[in-house]
């Protein structure tokens, strides 16, 4: 028998599955789902001041290896937020509630709101390349700081940092969120990306540019999880193209200790959590490991 729990700093998860930023997130309803349906944690939409409406449409397109989209974080807005929070904590899986603001000093009264609403973890969304002022944090090490360290004043649960991979440095960026008292790195956000239809010779989407997400990103992912673990010694959370057992398992191999899912359920349904438990299970056992703790890491050795 082989034991898939495992910890992201003080959170503990009965398995290494979450549920991704962006999807499914909108209502207490569509978390409590993906709760049920095996997620060994579930996070929020990211949730800003102001209800937003988000990017014109089209703002999503399946292409050939992955997903585009441009949504632009459209969401109902902090204070609109209360109910679905406490729909989801009917799930007993912790909630981690995902945050953005345009500008640093909101993001600690956000943090705040959302504890105060019972999640049981802080995400950072510094990262979103759709949405306008993420990008402009994303890729500065100062900003990230700054951030970080003003929602670790405001907050008490642990404190997570979402990470882009459109920056020249990763690994940098994570040792800034580190040093501010970060509890732990989420690694990576979607790849800025654009397609074009030849038929019209327009973009496709409505915004022009967007973020890729599903399987044409995972090597990205895997590379800067690899990158980032060699650079900090709090835990790490690996998300891009996670479908089934085996892509997971790279991402511990690279020192991630849960993954999170997203374009995954469009591919397999809410049924992809438990299979990629299973996958890992079954992995786990063919190669003589009894703890997942063991293969955290172990690309480095």
């Amino acid at each position: 028998m082989v034991e898939i729990s495992t910890t992201v700093g003080r959170l503990k998860l009965q398995n290494p599955t979450m549920l991704a930023s962006g999807i499914l997130g909108d209502s207490g309803d569509s978390l409590l789902r993906v709760a049920r349906s095996g997620a060994g944690a579930v996070v929020t939409k990211s949730i800003g001041r102001e209800p937003r409406e988000g990017n014109p449409s089209p703002s999503l397109v399946e292409l050939e290896h992955g997903l585009l989209n441009g949504i632009g974080l459209a969401n109902p807005g902090i204070d609109n937020y209360r109910a679905e929070v406490e729909v989801a904590l009917q799930g007993d899986v912790p909630v981690i509630g995902s945050v953005f603001a345009e500008d640093v000093e909101f993001y600690g009264p956000l943090a705040r709101t959302m504890e105060v609403y019972g999640v049981q973890a802080l995400e950072l969304n510094l990262s979103c390349p759709h949405a306008e002022g993420l990008e402009e944090i994303a890729g500065d090490a100062d900003l990230i700081s700054q951030v970080t360290a003003e929602v670790k004043s405001a907050v008490k649960v642990p404190v997570f940092v979402k990470l882009s991979p459109n920056v020249r440095d990763i690994a940098l960026l994570a040792q800034a969120a580190e040093e501010a008292g970060g509890d732990g790195i989420i690694a990576i956000n979607t790849v800025k990306a654009m397609s074009i239809l030849p038929e019209v010779a327009k973009p496709v989407l409505g915004q022009t540019m967007g973020g890729l997400s599903g399987p044409a990103i995972k090597p990205v992912g895997v590379r800067c999880v690899y990158q980032i673990y060699e650079a900090v010694d709090i835990p790490l959370v690996g998300v891009g193209g996670v479908a089934n057992g085996l892509d997971a398992v790279e991402y511990i191999m690279a020192g991630a200790r849960a993954v999170q899912i997203g374009s995954g359920i469009h591919y397999r349904g809410l049924e992809v959590f438990e299979a990629v438990c299973r996958e890992i299970e079954a992995f786990m056992e063919e190669h003589g490991y009894r703890r997942l703790e063991e293969m955290v890491g172990i690309a480095h050795e």
